[in-house]
């Protein structure tokens, strides 16, 4: 694709790059949000360097993508921001070394996600990206043919978080996220709502396969994820104090690397509402337990 307003960096091969020359501050113009959106969709996380934004601005730079969301279905936001999700990793690292897609437990998952750093630890902390179209399209003939006709249950109730309860902070946290707790049915391979590119739609948020038992779901999975997650399918980022990155929600998976011990790590994020999932035999996702109406409704009607 070609860019006449914004200039493009890859950092790797099949996924992630660097927009230069963007103050996210400043009013930008549509057209430099029509290339901005269209980088998204093209390199599905890219990257902002030394940028002066505050909460305001995060959120206002996200609104020109989309309707906003709230900052998530049961954990509260920022005070006086009800958009924005504040995340003190430090304190919560258990439940973010884990690859995911944001809040897919939800019958409409975000389209799009922006993250602004606020606190970074002196070493570590990175973020790892996956992109899940090309992991679709890495997988053998057979075993494509095979997600293709697979659906999955997400749930925020998921039972490995209990492995760190002895953590208090952990625990505390863990019974809030799951003070709801919600089940959605979505499919394996999902179309991509603008480019109907194929990609693998499954993650942390995974219990089980509709029809399969849990062992049997399992290893599965396992086999599906590993092509997400091989290296020639992700991008790696050091954070920057000033640095925001924005993805698309619809076409990868991410994990915060957990390096970095109690050094402080703190970031803030905002998410654009997405549509209903739909396969590739054109049915959408369904919704098995929990409202998430006001996730987003509350928001969309202001």
């Amino acid at each position: 694709m070609s860019y006449q307003n914004i200039e493009i960096e890859p950092v790797a091969g099949r996924i992630g790059a660097k927009i230069q020359g963007v103050d996210l501050s400043a009013n930008l113009g549509d057209d430099i949000i029509n290339e901005i959106r269209k980088a998204l969709v093209e390199y599905k996380v890219i990257f902002f360097r030394g940028q002066e934004l505050d909460t305001n601005g995060q959120v206002a730079f996200a609104r020109r993508f989309g309707e906003i969301t709230t900052a998530h279905p049961t954990v509260p936001s920022l005070p006086g921001h009800p958009e924005v999700l504040d995340l003190d990793y430090s304190r919560t690292v258990a439940l973010a070394n884990n690859w995911h897609t944001d809040v897919t437990f939800v019958d409409r998952p975000p389209f799009g996600s922006v993250l602004r750093v606020l606190e970074i630890p002196s070493a570590g902390g990175d973020t790892i990206w996956a992109n899940t179209a090309t992991a679709y399209q890495d997988l053998p003939e057979h075993l494509r043919n095979l997600a293709n006709q697979l659906w999955a249950v997400h749930s925020n109730a998921y039972e490995y978080a209990t492995a760190f309860d002895i953590f208090e902070t952990v625990k505390s946290y863990r019974d809030v996220f799951t003070s709801t707790v919600y089940e959605t049915l979505h499919p394996v391979v999902r179309l991509h709502p603008e480019t109907g590119e194929r990609g693998l739609f499954i993650g942390g948020f995974v219990r089980q396969l509709r029809g399969l038992s849990p062992t049997k779901s399992a290893y599965i999975l396992l086999l599906l994820q590993s092509h997400v997650t091989r290296p020639e399918n992700t991008v790696r980022w050091r954070w920057q104090v000033g640095d925001v990155a924005f993805w698309d929600n619809c076409a990868t998976q991410h994990y915060t690397v957990a390096d970095y011990g109690d050094q402080p790590c703190r970031v803030q994020r905002v998410t654009i509402a997405g549509d209903l999932p739909v396969g590739i035999d054109g049915k959408h996702s369904e919704a098995i337990k929990g409202d998430s109406s006001a996730y987003i409704s509350s928001l969309v009607a202001a």
